[in-house]
C-alpha cells in the first residue's frame, strides 16, 4: 500500500480545510447576528473547556482505532458547523457550533500531527517532521490568504452569508479527501511494546503513561508550555482583529488584504524553524519570540491606532516559528504508540490556558473595549517571560 500518498493528500486537506472565505468576516457576521464581545468570548471558552474535556480522550482514541478515523469525524462536523451558521440567529445557535468546532479540533489536533509523522518515519523521514509541519502550514496560511482576498472582495459586493455558502462547499471536500487517507501502520521500531495487543490497552494507561512522560522531561513540559502561551496569546488575534480594524473604521474591502498579511507574515517562521533550531538554542528564540509578543500587545492595547494594528502584524511574523519547534521538540522523544494522545495534552494545556485568558479578555472588553482586552493579554506575556528566564537555565 503507498502510505506516501499520504503527504500530498494532508497538504491537499490542510489547502482546502483553510480555503473558507467565511473567517475574513466572522466576528462581523456573528455581529450582525447580535453577538456581542462578550458572548463571543463566552462562546471561546465554550470552545476551549470542550477541547480541554474531549483532547485527551480523542488522542487515545486516535491513537487506538485510527488516526484517519478522528480526521474524517472531524471533517465531517466541520460540514455541521457551516451548515449551521448559515441559520444561526440566537446565542444557544453560535454556542452549538463552537461546541461542534471544540469536538472537531481536538479530533484532528494530535491525529494530524501523528498521521504526518509515522508516514515520514515508514519512509526514514522522521527527522524532517518541523520542516515538513512548517510547510503543511505554509500550505494553510497561503489557501487561508487566498480565502481571505476573495472572501472580502465579495463581502464587499454580496451579502455576508454567501462567504459561508462557499464555504460549507470547502469543508464538503475537505470530507472527501479526509476519507482519501490510508492508515499508516504504527512506525517499525517505534512501538514500546511490540508483543502487545494494542486494543487491550486500557484508556487509563494512556493517560498515566503520557503525564509520567511529561513529569520525567521537565525541558519538553517548558518548551511546550511556551508554544501555549504563544497559541492560546494568538488566538484572540485571530479571533478579535476584525474588531480593532473596524474600531479604526478600516473599510471592509481592506480585511483580505489585512487577514492575508497576518498570515503571510506567519510564513517565515514556519519555513525557516528547522534551519533556525541549528542555528540558535530553543531558549534563545523563545525568549526573542516572547519578548517580541509581549511588547507587541502593550503597543496595540495602548496605541489605539494604526501603530497597533502595525505591532500586531509584527507579533505574527514572529510567532510563526513557534508551533513548529515546539511541536517538533515534543515529536522527536515520544512513542508511536503515545503520539496523538501526548499530542493532545499539548493542545489540551492551550486551550486551558485560552479559558484562562479568555476570562480577562471578556472582562476587560466590557470595561475597556478591544483595546483594554490586548492589555491583559500582554500582560500575561511579560509574567510568562519573566517565569520562563528563571525557569530555563536549567532545562534548556
Amino acid at each position: 500500500m503507498d502510505y506516501t500518498s499520504n503527504l500530498w493528500k494532508l497538504y491537499a486537506f490542510r489547502f482546502i480545510s483553510s480555503l473558507i472565505p467565511a473567517y475574513v468576516i466572522e466576528r462581523l457576521y456573528w455581529e450582525e447576528r447580535g453577538m456581542t464581545i462578550q458572548k463571543v468570548v463566552f462562546t471561546e471558552i465554550i470552545y476551549a473547556l470542550t477541547i480541554v474535556l474531549l483532547e485527551v480522550p480523542t488522542g487515545i482514541m486516535a491513537d487506538k482505532w485510527g488516526r484517519k478515523r478522528m480526521l474524517v469525524l472531524s471533517a465531517i462536523l466541520g460540514c455541521s458547523e457551516f451548515l449551521i451558521l448559515l441559520f444561526a440567529t440566537e446565542f444557544w445557535h453560535f454556542a452549538t457550533v463552537v461546541f461542534l468546532a471544540g469536538i472537531s479540533r481536538a479530533s484532528s489536533s494530535g491525529s494530524e500531527n501523528a498521521l504526518l509523522y509515522d508516514t515520514l518515519a515508514l519512509q526514514g523521514k522522521a527527522a524532517s517532521f518541523e520542516k515538513q509541519l512548517g510547510r503543511l502550514n505554509a500550505c494553510d496560511f497561503g489557501s487561508a490568504m487566498l480565502a481571505a482576498l476573495c472572501g472580502s472582495l465579495l463581502a464587499s459586493k454580496f451579502n455576508l452569508e454567501l462567504n459561508y455558502w462557499i464555504s460549507l462547499g470547502s469543508a464538503l471536500i475537505a470530507l472527501l479527501l479526509s476519507i482519501s487517507l490510508i492508515e499508516p501502520p504504527e512506525a517499525a521500531g517505534d512501538a514500546s511494546d511490540e508483543d502487545e495487543d494494542e486494543d487491550d490497552v486500557p484508556f487509563k494507561r494512556y493517560v498515566t503513561e503520557s503525564l509520567r512522560f511529561f513529569r520525567v522531561n521537565p525541558g519538553v513540559r517548558l518548551i511546550v508550555l511556551s508554544g501555549m502561551i504563544t497559541g492560546a496569546a494568538m488566538g484572540y488575534i485571530y479571533e478579535f482583529w476584525q474588531l480593532y480594524a473596524n474600531r479604526l473604521e478600516v473599510p471592509i474591502i481592506f480585511f483580505g488584504v489585512l487577514s492575508a498579511a497576518i498570515m503571510l507574515l506567519q510564513l517565515p517562521g514556519n519555513l525557516l524553524a528547522h534551519l533556525l533550531i541549528r542555528r540558535f538554542s530553543y531558549r534563545t528564540l523563545i525568549f526573542i519570540v516572547i519578548t517580541v509578543i509581549a511588547i507587541g500587545f502593550t503597543y496595540v492595547a495602548a496605541s489605539m491606532d494604526y501603530i497597533g494594528l502595525a505591532a500586531m502584524l509584527v507579533i505574527c511574523l514572529f510567532s510563526g516559528v513557534m508551533e513548529p519547534i515546539a511541536a517538533g521538540y515534543l515529536h522527536h522523544r515520544i512513542d508511536s504508540s503515545m503520539r496523538a494522545t501526548i499530542d493532545s495534552f499539548r493542545s489540551l494545556g492551550e486551550n486551558a490556558l485560552s479559558i484562562i485568558v479568555g476570562l480577562g479578555f471578556g472582562y476587560f472588553s466590557t470595561q475597556y473595549d478591544v483595546f483594554g482586552s490586548y492589555g491583559f493579554i500582554a500582560f500575561v506575556c511579560f509574567a510568562f517571560l519573566i517565569w520562563f528566564i528563571g525557569a530555563s537555565r536549567k532545562f534548556v
